[in-house]
């Protein structure tokens, strides 16, 4: 839905000089097309291709890097007020969706833009059409009338006039605003003090080309309102927008995506979810506008009343839960790892310094292949195991991940479930649901000298091999409590402990098992592999768990290497 302004904006704006910042940068593909990106797009979202997100590395159009929401105002905001202690005339533009406007961050730059006269240019790009009911000729034609300079060098003149008798000018603002009002929903901007203009047609270029120009000579805060049909021109995505939203590879011809075959945890966890309410009155699901991507769309047609998508709000989700929470409710928040960063102080203050009840589904956990470092959810288990009060689990497979979420679910305090983005491992489902014995891990193979320590993901590469490596395999389970008791066993009984885990290898599992080994004074040799300390790019996810060294070769690799190393200290 955005072809038309992305060509608009290029053709007024002297980009790279004037900044564009995409707001989540999805929609970006036309941009990069016109920005001498063509041929690579065949490369697109691939190892060593051009990504499927503005990135400053890859271009010098690309002004301000992104992937997560609510963030472009600012930025443009930041770049604006640069321009002007420059004593530059660039122009800085934000583009953002109606999904995005509902993060609290933007609205925190409208505010702060607001009270400033910084050249910012805002474009809302409405493609709900839930505030976008007055679209058509009469407000194209006001829009330009308003956009242009006679209208405002006429507003500015009445107000120097009338700045002498307050009262009538007061009169004369509320009369522009009443007659605004009546035909277009742009009130609340201008109560931020952003000049607005629309609601105008986004695919109709000639319109916005006239408008955009005539905003282009405009000091101060301006917003655009514009209207879009989410996936114009393809007639599938025209028809289910929601579905189209974040697509891997299909067939155009039909739009029927490549199946993986086997049921993929964000399908575990939402049977679950539907399951346990089915059991429990109080179960209550919450998720940050990801209600398809977290598998929550049957919860959503089943319990519709214990149901909430909360918008593109991270933070506010998760003290929404604990609230619920402290009412006896058991809430159930479904969430990207990579979206859980940004509502940290509330998992700290509202719930786990609280000890309150609140179940984390935390999905896409790990490398996430063609989104790239974004979207990866490389940090959980390190930011998630220094909070006091919480359970951090990781399954192996896709009954461990139901049986998790059921364990989180008894327990009485903030409980996190990370599981990867994907399919499983095949294993069969066991329906009845059984909480696992609280911070207790389990061997998976025995084996000797070499002692494997498995977190979530990894336990599969990991038992591959310790086939070569003739190595133990556990599988830890639980990230925190770390099962002490078997991870001391086998420091006790191995010459070398590995510790794998798809998460930073800083301050991840790896960490917590060094911590506890160093504080009973065991002296036995640890590895920790992990993901590296540098962002991950976008890929395929087993080549780029390859490149980590995170697949069986990788591990095989890293442990003979550690083994020899070992016997030249010796």
């Amino acid at each position: 839905g955005a072809v038309e302004l992305t060509v608009a904006l290029h053709y007024v704006f002297n980009t790279p000089d004037d900044r564009l910042v995409w707001d989540v940068g999805h929609q970006t593909y036309t941009h990069k097309i016109l920005t001498g990106r063509r041929e690579a797009m065949a490369t697109l979202r691939q190892l060593g291709g051009i990504a499927g997100f503005p990135k400053r590395a890859e271009s010098e159009y690309d002004a301000f890097g992104t992937g997560h929401s609510s963030t472009s105002i600012s930025a443009a905001l930041g770049m604006a007020v640069a321009a002007q202690a420059e004593g530059s005339d660039r122009r800085a533009v934000a583009i953002i969706g109606d999904g995005a406007m509902t993060g609290g961050m933007a609205f925190e730059a409208l505010n702060n833009a607001g009270a400033m006269d910084a050249n910012l240019l805002v474009v809302l790009n409405d493609n709900d059409m839930s505030i976008s009911e007055n679209v058509g000729a009469l407000n194209n034609y006001l829009a330009k009338l308003m956009s242009g300079r006679f209208y405002a060098a006429m507003r500015k003149g009445g107000e120097k006039v009338l700045g002498a008798m307050p009262p009538i000018l007061e009169l004369a603002k509320r009369a522009e605003e009443h007659v605004k009002g009546m035909v277009i929903p742009g009130t609340l901007f201008e109560e931020f003090g952003f000049n607005y203009i629309g609601p105008i047609d986004g695919h109709d270029i000639d319109v916005l080309v006239t408008t955009l120009s005539n905003l282009k000579q405009r000091q101060g805060p301006q917003l655009l309102h514009i209207a879009t049909q989410k996936g114009k021109g393809y007639k599938l995505a025209e028809e289910d927008p929601c579905r189209y939203h974040g697509v891997a590879k299909f067939n155009p011809e039909d739009g029927v995506a490549e199946a993986s075959g086997k049921l993929t945890y964000t399908q575990v966890f939402g049977d679950w979810l539907c399951d346990i309410a089915a059991q429990d009155a109080r179960v209550i699901g919450i998720t940050p506008a990801m209600c398809g991507g977290s598998g929550m769309v049957r919860f959503a047609q089943e319990y519709p009343m214990r149901y909430f998508d909360v918008g593109i709000a991270e933070q506010h989700a998760l003290t929404f839960a604990a609230g619920i929470a402290c009412e006896g409710m058991k809430p159930v928040v479904a969430i990207y790892s990579t979206f859980l960063q940004r509502a940290y102080d509330q998992l700290i203050h509202d719930i786990a310094l609280q000890n309150l009840p609140v179940v984390l589904a935390i999905d896409r956990a790990g490398l996430v292949g063609a989104d790239g470092p974004t979207h990866a959810g490389s940090f959980d288990l390190t930011f998630l195991r220094c909070v006091p009060n919480m359970l951090v689990m990781a399954p192996s497979d896709e009954n461990e991940c139901r049986q998790m979420l059921y364990t989180a679910f008894m327990h009485n305090g903030p409980s996190a479930v990370r599981y990867p983005r994907g399919g499983g491992t095949g294993v069969a489902i066991q329906q009845e649901m059984q909480a696992l014995p609280m911070g207790e891990g389990e061997i998976r193979r025995e084996g000797e000298k070499i002692a494997i320590l498995a977190f979530g993901s990894m336990l599969m590469p990991a038992l591959a091999a310790a086939e070569e490596l003739q190595a133990t395999v556990a599988n830890m389970r639980f990230v925190k409590p770390l099962d002490e008791a078997l991870t001391l066993r086998l420091a006790q009984t191995h010459d070398l402990l590995v510790t794998v885990e798809e998460n930073a290898v800083m301050g991840g599992a790896g960490s917590a098992v060094l911590e506890f080994l160093e504080s009973r004074g065991a002296t036995v040799p640890v590895l920790q592999l992990g993901l590296p300390d540098r962002f991950v790019e976008h890929g395929d996810p087993a080549k780029l768990l390859a490149a980590c060294g995170l697949d069986q070769e990788g591990i095989v690799r890293a442990v003979r290497a550690r083994l020899a190393g070992l016997r030249v200290t010796e």
